[in-house]
């Protein structure tokens, strides 16, 4: 589990990076946010991956 939210929270701040320079004040606010958006994201598509049929 936690290999996983190390690697979430390494695209987070690559994606933030992209909106946000690293030496603003809310660059870690954002970052956050962003993990925060792909752990949720990550969680849906679990959850959907599991719950789909097969016809």
């Amino acid at each position: 589990m936690a290999w996983i939210l190390r690697i979430l929270s390494i695209a987070a701040a690559a994606i933030t990076s992209l909106f946000v320079a690293r030496d603003a004040l809310n660059f870690s606010v954002v970052q956050t946010l962003v993990t925060i958006t792909l752990i949720v994201g990550f969680a849906i598509a679990a959850v959907g991956w599991s719950m789909r049929r097969d016809i």
